[in-house]
């Protein structure tokens, strides 16, 4: 018993210092590459002559492909294993990255963004896998916040760098620069992984839960409820604030670049400020309930006000919410995988990611859609950000209600 104890502290240090850091390079390499068509939005709409509810649509397509992606993502983490999922994921997001910026149009911007969405589908249900397998419940958050430092910074980078490139070369040059720099990340993922990979492929596996045996959880349908509406505020920052800035607050390409950094570093920092926190709170005593939920629920009220505030305030105020909103963001993020991860456990945390991101995602599809919607039949972005705070606090019912309790599920043998 002793033996197989320090074999597993050993995995889940070797996991904390090696493989979580290039987890966390992953999820920052697939935000730029996911919210460069944003960034890259008053440049393409111009060049291409395309309609808001275009841009909508090609920000959408996306998650046509990666919310069914994630179910098959969820299968093949369990199947084949997680370690070469990821990898086959990421070189295929990358390949669809590069051939953008060579597109000459709508239909072929709209395939790619599609092989775009059904590679960056591998990420969530791998990496949660992971975690689950070898991290105990109670440093769930701090792995998450670190993942989700990653996942801030991407289109804070994204955002900064690929608008000042593009106001100096053009969009094209981004999307080819960062779609060649993302496929590098192979290199030490092969490096630090191999043995991993090997063993995980080599040792007998505890039997996964069916697909149908985890949607018949409640727990996962208020997981994945929340994790909808959460999304949905999120995705509607970071899909529309570009063209917002540029066009309803009148800032420049670079003017636009610098603010929107801002605002995903102080999401970036409110991240592991916020995992680490809540397992601090668990080795002092608190429930991984109490801990978890709290942190999740007080995430979604903070969007909330912040978004709703933004469509009825103006000027600085507005900006000022969405610094709040970055807050509120970076509150929930760890929290949001950390609670589904203890819930699944080791063997069924890829398939449970699997769906409940699928599920997650479909605000991706409808979001960006009805945003363009509201913004072209109002003509200003007022209504769509209120509507995005509203869609907000209905996930504390996901978190708060549905969930009745945070802790390991058992599942049939």
């Amino acid at each position: 018993m002793a033996a197989a104890e320090a074999v597993q502290t050993a995995e889940s240090r070797r996991l904390s210092v090696a493989v979580v850091p290039l987890l966390a390079l992953a999820v920052f390499i697939q935000y730029i590459d996911r919210g460069n068509i944003a960034t890259a939005a008053p440049l393409i709409k111009g060049e291409l002559h395309l309609t808001a509810a275009q841009i909508g649509l090609l920000i959408s397509a996306f998650y046509f492909t990666y919310t069914p992606g994630n179910l098959l993502s969820g299968w093949l983490a369990h199947r084949l294993n997680a370690y070469r999922t990821l990898a086959l994921g990421l070189a295929l997001w990358s390949a669809a990255t590069v051939a953008t910026g060579l597109a000459g149009s709508f239909v072929t911007l709209l395939l790619l963004r599609l092989a775009l969405g059904l590679g960056e589908s591998a990420f969530f249900p791998c990496s949660s896998r992971l975690l689950a397998q070898h991290l105990p419940p109670a440093r769930l958050g701090a792995a998450n916040g670190l993942i989700g430092i990653g996942l801030a910074l991407g289109p804070a980078v994204g955002t900064w760098a690929g608008g000042n490139l593009m106001a100096v070369s053009g969009w094209r040059a981004s999307f080819l620069i960062f779609g060649v720099a993302s496929v590098l990340w192979l290199l030490p993922w092969r490096a630090v992984t191999r043995d991993l990979n090997v063993a995980d492929l080599t040792e007998p596996r505890a039997p996964s839960p069916s697909y149908f045996e985890v949607i018949r959880r409640r727990e996962l349908w208020g997981a994945s409820l929340g994790h909808f509406c959460g999304n949905y505020a999120f995705y509607f920052v970071i899909s529309w604030l570009p063209l917002y800035l540029v066009q309803e607050r009148g800032f420049s390409m670079t003017e636009m670049a610098g603010l929107a950094g801002m605002i995903y570093a102080v999401y970036a920092v409110s991240c592991p400020l916020s995992g680490w926190l809540a397992d601090r709170w668990m080795l002092a005593g608190a429930s991984a309930n109490r801990a978890r939920k709290t942190v999740m629920i007080s995430s979604l009220l903070v969007t909330c006000v912040s978004l709703v505030g933004g469509g009825f305030a103006s000027g600085p105020v507005t900006i000022a919410c969405l610094f709040a909103a970055a807050v509120g963001f970076g509150l929930g993020t760890s929290s949001m995988y950390a609670i589904s991860q203890t819930l699944a456990g080791p063997n069924a945390a890829g398939k449970w990611m699997g769906f409940q991101n699928c599920v997650g995602n479909i605000a991706g599809i409808v979001g960006p859609v009805i945003t363009g919607i509201v913004v072209d039949q109002t003509g200003s972005f007022a209504w769509a950000f209120i509507i995005a705070g509203c869609v907000a606090l209905l996930g504390v019912v996901g978190w708060g209600v549905i969930i009745p309790k945070v802790a390991p599920l058992e599942w049939r043998a």
